[in-house]
């Protein structure tokens, strides 16, 4: 798995928990999140016999992969977080006969990372945060909502102003 998907991954499990049970201070939510994720990925690493089980407490200072891994992820999370309700109001906007509310969690947040993607992240072609979406929510939601978030999806992008398959830049 690239390291960009699994930072969407991550993203949208934050977003998830977020959205269940908002945050009074992020900085400090974000900080026992990634901690858990290393300790999590640590001892799995560590059960398998691939790292030192003494490396597996320590979370204090992650390696050059989780590093990076987490510098993408919470630049998305971030974003999501600032541009929320512009976001919300574009899935509003195409997802007709239905209330944001009323979608699955997992959904949601998977169209709410994506969305964000489309909108704010120039260096990410629209069509690569489509199917990046689709497959998240295959993965973590019901067997129809990659039909559901590519639809909705499909609509946002249609109406950006910018190619779908590069970035905006041409980079």
């Amino acid at each position: 798995m690239s390291k960009r998907r699994l930072a969407r991954e991550r993203t949208v499990q934050f977003l998830f928990q977020c959205d269940l049970n908002p945050p009074e201070d992020l900085e400090a939510v974000l900080n026992h999140f990634w901690d858990a994720q290393w300790q999590a990925e640590r001892a799995a690493a560590a059960e398998k016999g691939d790292v030192p089980p003494g490396a597996v407490a320590d979370t204090s200072f992650p390696t050059a992969k989780e590093a990076a891994l987490r510098l993408f992820a919470d630049g998305l999370i971030r974003g999501v977080v600032e541009h929320r309700s512009q976001v919300d109001e574009q899935i509003v906007k195409y997802a007709k006969n239905w209330d944001l509310h009323r979608m699955a969690v997992v959904d949601r947040n998977v169209l709410r990372l994506a969305v964000y993607e489309m909108l704010f992240r120039d260096d990410i072609p629209p069509v690569v945060s489509i199917n990046e979406a689709v497959d998240i929510a295959k993965k973590y939601s019901t067997e129809d909502s990659g039909k559901f978030v590519n639809g909705i999806l499909d609509r946002v992008r249609k109406d950006l102003l910018r190619p779908a398959r590069t970035p905006k830049d041409g980079e």
